[in-house]
């Protein structure tokens, strides 16, 4: 009977190790301490890490969304710059539902059987990488490009967004760390080459207001603040 229960947990960990296969080390054993640590936070922790994890992206898109109106206010160029933002936010959400698809690592909460703050997503609901990191760091980069004041913040709730993705046990750290990364350089580089064009097509929208830029000065914090050289 002792045999055979030793050879059911050695099973079972060679189980665990094969349904990690893939997944950097660093990455899982990060991701056990902070499942572990959050498991044993006080119930309220609990209850704000999984609050947050959602609220955060309602909160930083109503950012991008009154940048994109202070914006409206004031040069073609800055409006055009926040558009881009929420344009940049649709498609890094929809290539990284592509590489999800390409990639297929399964969850962590699953392959590594822990119990979580949320519930484990069903299976072939893939975990590389994070959508909510991914619209995070695109929603924040945005901000960033044209509102310098509230930028820095929105980046802060970004990080805090994916940390909490670990924290709540949807993700592996590596899932979170490439999916901000991500976002920011997919908003980033449609910027650098939609923005001319963009501004352009501002600029017939508001033929009142088409020379604005060139003969009235700019309030700095309301200027484009990512100077993204021509591609």
């Amino acid at each position: 009977m002792v045999d055979n229960r030793a050879a059911a947990v050695v099973q079972a960990e060679r189980t665990a190790e094969d349904a990690v296969g893939g997944v950097p080390d660093f990455s899982a054993d990060l991701y056990r301490a902070v499942v572990d640590f959050a498991a044993g936070a006080p119930g309220w922790v609990q209850s704000f890490g999984a609050f947050f994890t959602e609220a955060a992206l309602v909160l930083l898109f109503g950012v991008l969304l009154l940048a994109c109106w202070r914006a409206w206010r004031t040069s073609a160029r800055s409006t055009a710059v926040a558009l881009l933002g929420v344009v940049g936010v649709g498609v890094a959400y929809a290539l990284s539902e592509g590489i999800k698809v390409l990639v297929e690592e399964g969850r962590p909460c699953r392959a590594m059987h822990v119990a979580t703050i949320v519930t484990c997503p069903p299976p072939g609901d893939w975990s590389f990488p994070s959508n909510h990191s991914v619209i995070a760091g695109a929603t924040a980069f945005g901000v960033l490009a044209v509102w310098r004041s509230a930028g820095v913040p929105a980046m802060v709730v970004a990080a805090c967004a994916a940390f909490s993705r670990v924290f709540v046990g949807a993700h592996y750290p590596h899932d979170v760390l490439v999916g901000l990364l991500f976002g920011v350089l997919v908003s980033a580089v449609l910027g650098a080459l939609l923005r001319n064009q963009v501004t352009r097509q501002v600029q017939k929208l508001r033929p009142d207001r088409k020379h604005e830029g060139a003969t009235e000065p700019i309030d700095t914090d309301e200027a484009p603040t990512m100077q993204i050289p021509r591609l």
